[in-house]
């Protein structure tokens, strides 16, 4: 009889969407307690929209960086365990860290970027800058 030993420090992925979407966004870490929010990604003609589901967060929660050409979201929800009037029978909101982060077009307004949290809710919206533009035509040899 074999024995496999169980890891605990690899969190394994629900489905093989999850699997790809942990591999492609930097979010597959050694030790990694954290959670990974969803995200919500759309493109209008004038900008980029990304909307992050993380209910119970404030506003200072958040950092968000751009280098680089490389959009960086973290933030942090800690649970509170000195209340001694609740006796939690289960939790099932997500606690910890999460890290997301998205390699944006060269067509953006770096300056124009704004943040708004609301309901829940983290929105970005990105704006596109009309004087870059990220098409050209290749000609055949």
């Amino acid at each position: 009889m074999n024995l496999v030993k169980r890891n605990p420090e690899w969190y394994g992925p629900a489905s093989v969407d999850a699997f790809f979407d942990r591999f492609f966004n930097d979010s597959l870490q050694k030790n990694y307690s954290g959670f990974s929010p969803k995200v919500d990604i759309a493109e209008t003609a004038k900008a980029f929209e990304i909307q992050v589901a993380v209910p119970g967060f404030n506003k200072n929660d958040f950092s968000i960086d751009l280098k680089e050409g490389k959009l960086s979201i973290t933030g942090e929800r800690k649970l509170e365990k000195e209340n001694k009037e609740k006796n939690f029978i289960s939790i099932q909101t997500e606690y910890g860290k999460f890290y997301k982060s998205f390699q944006l077009p060269d067509n953006i307004d770096e300056k124009g970027i704004e943040a708004v949290y609301e309901n829940g809710i983290l929105e970005l919206r990105i704006p596109k800058d009309e004087t870059k533009k990220v098409e050209s035509k290749i000609a055949v040899k």
